[in-house]
């Protein structure tokens, strides 16, 4: 399905006319570039497994070669895989508005990839590694079968993402939470508004007097609260939303 032109026309000028513009993204915009979705990446030797069963602490510490082999094996599909139309835009707003603020639940680091250089990630990042005691960011080589030690303390190195039973990082959230009561206009993009507490960020803007947009192909929880919908894949919209709004300050 096509965007509505009048619609996004619309939502151009709000975008152009904001001071502040908080994003939330969601694995709709990944999906454009060929991320699988964390359920549909169970393939192969992996399809016998629950992804709830290995994306947790435990799991982690009771057989850690194997949950490193099989984000291992993610890292291997993503780095086949660039960032798209839908990304490139998003990088582009930020550069040519005031403030634009981005949320993302994705993992896959693309928004980086396309130039955006200050992302709030909720779930983390699946490209950098973390020591599983300490939690801080560590640079080793993952190319390897079992995972590595971490060259601080000695512990087990793990993929750098937030984890089922784990909690999002304090930061995250506060910036997040800002970033909703600041903004002028919110964009849900590509995210199904279920998972908790990125789905409550939109209400959180609208209640301080943001108005919301949703850039999704299916409905959500959210429809019915949005003062625009654009029913269309993010990659296809957003490059056109960011080339109407530009043509506003040209």
């Amino acid at each position: 399905m096509m965007a509505d032109e009048t619609t996004l026309a619309d939502l151009a000028r709000a975008v152009g006319a904001a001071r502040t513009i908080a994003v939330l993204t969601g694995s709709g915009l990944s999906a454009a570039s060929g991320v699988p979705t964390f359920r549909d990446a169970q393939t192969g030797l992996w399809a016998h497994y629950r992804p709830e069963e290995l994306a947790n602490p435990e799991a982690f510490e009771r057989d850690p070669t194997t949950v490193w082999q099989w984000y291992r094996a993610r890292r291997q599909t993503l780095a086949e895989i660039v960032a798209n139309d839908g990304h490139r835009a998003l990088a582009d707003l930020a550069n040519e508005l005031p403030d634009v603020r981005l949320i993302t639940q994705n993992v896959d680091g693309l928004h980086q990839q396309a130039g955006h250089s200050n992302v709030i990630e909720f779930h983390g990042n699946i490209r950098v590694n973390q020591c599983h005691n300490e939690g801080r960011e560590v640079e080793v080589d993952d190319a390897v079968d079992t995972p590595p030690a971490c060259p601080h303390c000695g512990g087990l190195v793990r993929p750098g993402v937030v984890w089922f039973g784990e909690a999002i990082d304090p930061q995250a959230i506060e910036r997040a939470t800002q970033a909703a009561q600041a903004c002028d206009v919110f964009l849900s993009v590509g995210t199904s508004a279920e998972v908790h507490p990125a789905a409550g960020l939109a209400d959180l803007a609208r209640r301080n007097g943001a108005h919301i947009a949703e850039i999704n192909p299916d409905a959500t929880p959210l429809s019915d609260r949005v003062t625009w919908i654009v029913r269309d894949s993010a990659a296809r919209v957003l490059p056109e939303l960011r080339r109407l709004s530009h043509n506003q300050h040209a």
